[in-house]
């Protein structure tokens, strides 16, 4: 399993408004893309008006696929409420408590245990 850490700093006090397009206007472009597993997006508590978004893969070619058709569209989606351009790192999900996975397995979490 592979996760795409994307960063951005928001126009000062817009980090709750970039989220909330994120969950309404850009999650369902991940959901249709295939290998998409899940998506997690966090706001710094060291910096108000910086966002995570980590989204997971089930493989490298699935998140490279993702950014390569989509990427440039979603930033334009979210760039009137950011500071700075998003970073894209791709890291190896090694261990996954969220997602019951060891190194390369993806397995779905159990529910209401």
């Amino acid at each position: 399993m592979i996760t795409r850490v994307v960063t951005v700093k928001t126009r000062p006090g817009w980090a709750k408004e970039l989220c909330r397009k994120l969950h309404e206007d850009v999650l369902h472009i991940l959901k249709a893309h295939p290998g998409f597993i899940d998506e997690i997006v966090l706001i710094a508590d060291h910096d108000k008006d910086e966002v995570v978004a980590m989204s997971f893969w089930k493989t490298k070619a699935d998140a490279e696929d993702f950014q390569k058709k989509h990427f440039r569209h979603v930033s334009e989606m979210i760039e009137h409420l950011t500071h700075t351009a998003p970073k894209v790192h791709i890291y190896d999900v090694e261990t996954s408590t969220v997602h019951h996975v060891g190194k390369g397995k993806a397995e779905p979490a159990l529910v209401g245990y």
